[in-house]
Parts: structure tokens; sequence; C-alpha cells
């Protein structure tokens, strides 16, 4: 029993490491472009990403419901809870449905990790320095520039900071309420349901997996945790 786990386990980190290198590959020929502009690469750093989560997400044999929908314009912050290294691969095969374009926020650490980090920084995800003011404030630049020139663009998000354990959502960091009221977005909640942490351990599975995702309406930056807080007991979610 210990080595089918050991092994199921193996096969599934070793498909999404090489898929995953493939797909810096690809990438890179946009990252590195020499004349694309901010804005069709964003689209297309976008696409591929999303490609990348649905071939992900169809070799674990996961399929995602959705409860209520995204909206159809941009300019808008997704406010995601944060469980299971799933989160954002469920997210992307959503965001595909409706060809949105955006951008992960993600701390600067994870722009280092020796096994993603050139996954992040490629595939057009935005690093924020939480410890470093200087760090901080060209984020805020880097923010405003691409929406200034990127008019179709959105940013998803935890507002969390990391992952979660527990049940429920934790106590939210500031980021997402200063981004959404400095740039005049609006905030669509987001709760992905379920133990997400255990599903993607136990993946791939033999019979199709449902993850369950709602989509609330639009949250004021003010009382963003608050507001949440009542989308989320209102789901009567878990």
């Amino acid at each position: 029993m210990l080595k089918t786990f050991s092994l199921k386990n193996i096969g599934k980190f070793i498909f999404m490491v090489e898929l995953g290198l493939k797909y810096v590959q690809i990438f890179k020929k946009t990252f590195f472009h020499p004349f694309i502009t901010l804005k069709p690469a964003y689209e297309e750093l976008s696409k591929e990403r999303q490609n990348y989560s649905k071939e992900v997400l169809n070799f674990l044999n996961i399929d995602v419901k959705v409860h209520g929908s995204l909206p159809d314009e941009n300019r808008i912050l997704y406010a995601i809870n944060h469980r299971s290294l799933l989160d954002i691969m469920i997210m992307e095969s959503i965001f595909a449905r409706k060809n949105k374009n955006g951008a992960w926020i993600a701390k600067q650490e994870l722009f280092e990790s020796t096994i993603y980090g050139k996954f992040f920084e490629y595939s057009g995800c935005i690093s924020v320095d939480l410890d470093n003011k200087r760090g901080l404030l060209s984020f805020f630049k880097t923010i405003k520039k691409t929406f200034k020139k990127v008019d179709n663009m959105n940013l998803y998000m935890f507002p969390e900071g990391e992952r979660y354990k527990g049940e429920g959502i934790t106590s939210f960091q500031s980021g997402a309420s200063k981004i959404a009221k400095a740039n005049k977005l609006t905030i669509i909640p987001v709760y992905i349901k379920g133990n997400n942490e255990k599903i993607f351990e136990d993946a791939p599975y033999e019979e199709k997996m449902t993850v369950e995702v709602y989509i609330g309406n639009a949250l004021k930056s003010e009382t963003l945790e608050e507001e949440y807080t009542k989308f989320y007991k209102s789901i009567g979610a878990k």
C-alpha cells in the first residue's frame, strides 16, 4: 500500500515538473520577446498558464464546478482563499472559460525557488517583497504601470498571504485592500471549497474528482475581510 502510494506521488510530481519545464520554455519566448508590448504579452502568458493548468487537472482527473460566474468586465482583483497547490490551477481553469487576462501576485521568495522560481517569473506573475519598503514602492509602481498599458488586465491574489491548513479562512493581510483602492479595482470574492491539500495528495484519481468553487458579488476594499467572511458564511463553506 505504501509503495503504491509513493510511486503514485512520484509519478505525479515527475509529470508536473516535466510539464512545468516545458512551459517555462514556452513562457520565455514571450517574456524575452524583443518586440512584444505589455498587453499582448500578458494575454499570451495568461493563455499558456491556463493551458498548463488544464493539462495538470486533466492528468489528476480533477473537474471544477463553479457556483456563480466571472464578471464580463476586467480591472478586477480576485480575492481567493488559499489551501493548496491546486488553487492556482483550479482558478486558471476557470479564467480560461472566459479568456481572462491577468497576473498572480506572489511573494518574492517564490521567485527565488530553485524548483519553480522561473515558472513564476516567466509566466507573468508579479512579485512583492513585503519586508522591503523600496520593494513595496516598486511593486505599486509596477501595478499602476501595468493597468495603464493593459486595459483588459486583472489581478489574482490570496489575501490570507499563505496557505491556511485549518478549516474556513484565516486573517487577511492588508495588501489586497490597498492594491484595489490605489488602482480603483473592483474586488470579486472567490472561495474554493474542500480540503484541497488532501485532494491533491490523493490524486490522480481513477474516477473524476470534483472541486467546487464559489464566486460572489463585488466587495468594498475598506471592509474586504468583513464582507468576505459574510460571503464565506453565506455559502455554508468549509
